[in-house]
């Protein structure tokens, strides 16, 4: 009796989860939720400190290119909530594009320098496409952005030290 209950249970899972699948819509599988958040790099060494602050009303933009000829092929914005959080919904498989979520403005006039040389540029790629092998094919979840002060915190200083580096910065 315990044998056919077990086998019963392991068939209706796995009925269960084939009828999931069948009803599932193809789209399904090309619709990407993308969440990420932005800050205000306050010590100006482009990472999150204890004194980084988060953004609410920066605003990020996500594009995509072709590989080829670098022609853009989608673009989308969005604005950070009161935690300095945003989230974007894109639909279609950007296999072969570069996509990449990049800084556009922030709403604090002393936090609003990028970094635009190209080896430091404060920008984040991202895959859109469910046949890259990354298991969540619905939700990306971006590094950090962050901004920069114009001057660093005289704080700085104390929160390197407590880290145990000497970044290079004129404070």
């Amino acid at each position: 009796m315990a044998k056919f209950f077990i086998v019963f249970l392991a068939s209706a899972i796995c009925f269960t989860t084939l009828v999931h699948f069948a009803a599932a819509d193809a789209d399904d599988f090309d619709r990407f939720h993308i969440k990420g958040s932005v800050y205000c790099d306050t010590c100006r060494v482009q990472f999150m400190t204890r004194l980084s602050k988060f953004l609410e009303g920066a605003k990020v933009k996500l594009e995509c290119k072709g590989r080829e000829n670098q022609t853009v092929t989608l673009t989308k914005e969005a604005v950070t909530d009161s935690a300095g959080n945003y989230q974007m919904e894109v639909m279609g498989d950007h296999e072969e594009e570069l996509c990449e979520i990049v800084l556009v403005q922030s709403p604090d006039p002393e936090c609003g320098e990028v970094n635009n040389q190209e080896f430091l540029r404060n920008a984040a790629r991202i895959s859109l496409t469910a046949n890259d092998g990354i298991v969540s094919n619905e939700t990306r979840t971006i590094n950090p952005l962050g901004f920069m002060r114009k001057t660093p915190l005289a704080d700085c200083p104390q929160a390197f030290k407590e880290l145990g580096i000497v970044p290079d910065v004129t404070f």
